[in-house]
């Protein structure tokens, strides 16, 4: 997602430490290069949970993950998300990929925007990018699932989902999620002369929070997610007089 990420990691407690430090890091060091932003992931909350396919909280786990972008009113389905798993899992017709190893290691570096380096085996789809099926165990994941239809119950009774069908003859959010970040920074300047949220008091917190429901009809939920504001507070400033 624009503002959050979910993996679900095969390994120990430590190891999904020791992977989402390095995630962090990598990005940071992005984040500095690119746009010269420093120590902007430390504040992160991080949530590890451990899951197990034995009592069906793995398939429900899958399916809240899969069904973010759809809840976030970004897509229609999973599968139709660029950013996760959703087109990965029964597939009908193989993705056209080659494989990176079939490039040298100067066409690789281009292409990846990035010096590291990868398993040759690993896949190359049209847009550039390597797909998850290079590093999801997909035959695992269904094997769990055991159907389509069996997946796709999970998927429409997760959580997400069923906040989904809230909406239903209701107003929807107007916006995709990556629309309000984009502009987030921009209220901040406009509104209140401050270049960061972390720079504003708390007035100025309810006002951009007021904002936002008005320019852009965006529900508590979707406020939550582009703020990362608590949801009591954002509820507290809506219901404010």
């Amino acid at each position: 997602m624009s503002n959050h990420v979910h993996f679900i990691l095969y390994c120990t407690h430590e190891e999904a430490r020791e992977f989402i430090d390095t995630f962090k890091k990598y990005c940071s060091r992005y984040l500095s290069k690119k746009y010269g932003i420093k120590e902007i992931l430390r504040r992160n909350k991080v949530d590890i949970r451990r899951i197990s396919p034995d009592d069906e909280s793995f398939e429900w786990a899958c399916a809240y993950v899969e069904m973010n972008p759809v809840a976030a009113n970004i897509c229609l389905h999973p599968s139709a998300y660029p950013w996760g798993t959703g087109r990965t899992f029964f597939q009908v017709t193989p993705p056209k990929a080659v494989e990176l190893g079939t490039f040298s290691a100067n066409e690789a570096r281009r292409l990846l925007h990035s010096k590291q380096v990868l398993p040759s085996d690993w896949l190359v789809g049209e847009d550039g990018y390597i797909l998850p099926e290079s590093y999801v165990p997909v035959e695992l994941v269904e094997s769990i699932f055991r159907t389509p239809k069996r997946m796709n119950f999970y998927l429409q009774n997760s959580s997400k989902a069923k906040l989904r069908l809230e909406f239903q003859g209701k107003e929807l959010p107007s916006f995709r999620d990556q629309v309000l970040y984009a502009a987030l920074p921009d209220l901040c300047r406009s509104l209140f002369g401050k270049s960061n949220v972390s720079e504003l008091n708390e007035e100025q917190r309810q006002e951009l929070v007021r904002q936002f429901r008005r320019r852009f009809s965006a529900d508590i939920h979707q406020i939550v997610r582009i703020t990362s504001f608590p949801m009591k507070d954002v509820a507290r400033y809506l219901d404010a007089p």
